[in-house]
């Protein structure tokens, strides 16, 4: 099983992850999502690919990583991924298909 599926507590939508090697709140970030059900994060290295940090910029208008998309829709950072946690947000976004 993998992305797209529901079964097992298994999250249904996509995460992807702006992110860099060596950063607290992408680790953070992560393990929250984790602990939510998603087994797989479309990891983007913005340090190693600097191209994918200049796309990450006008997507999300922000320089600072972690940025995390479910689908299509912009979470922000880990303070946001966080907020809509404590909110009880994150799962709904979560299901999606």
């Amino acid at each position: 099983m993998g992305v797209g599926e529901a079964a097992g507590g298994k999250m249904k939508a996509k995460v992807t992850m702006y992110c860099t090697e060596v950063c607290p709140y992408c680790v953070r970030a992560e393990k929250l999502l984790n602990s939510r059900g998603v087994t797989e994060i479309e990891k983007i290295r913005v340090d190693l690919h600097p191209a994918r940090k200049v796309e990450m910029i006008e997507k999300t208008g922000r320089r600072t990583v972690p940025q995390i998309f479910i689908m299509d829709y912009h979470v922000g950072g880990f303070d946001d991924l966080s907020a809509l946690d404590r909110a009880g947000k994150l799962n709904s976004l979560l299901e999606q298909e």
